[in-house]
């Protein structure tokens, strides 16, 4: 249910990083690894399962919105997930 703006203290922009200001270049990320740049950790830091699905809520919504900034390669293996990357030039 909707709750009036006026129980917040603080409501700043809802500003993302951009593909750019969030991989390097020359790298390759599971969808795991940039919900977790999204929110400023490192991409190995371990989290509890169910932290993890609500940084994914917000990760892939970014990655779809992204998608033209994004090149992606398909899992190595079947145990693997696929990875993201900055598109070149």
């Amino acid at each position: 249910m909707p709750v009036p703006k006026s129980e917040f203290d603080r409501l700043p922009p809802c500003d993302f990083y951009t593909p750019a200001e969030l991989l390097e270049a020359d790298q390759m990320y599971t969808v795991y690894e940039i919900a977790r740049l999204l929110q400023g950790l490192e991409p190995e830091a371990e989290l509890e399962a169910e932290t993890e699905d609500i940084l994914l809520d917000w990760a892939i919504p970014w990655i779809m919105t992204n998608a033209d900034d994004l090149v992606v390669a398909e899992p190595r293996s079947d145990e693997e997930p696929g990875y993201y990357g900055l598109k070149e030039e």
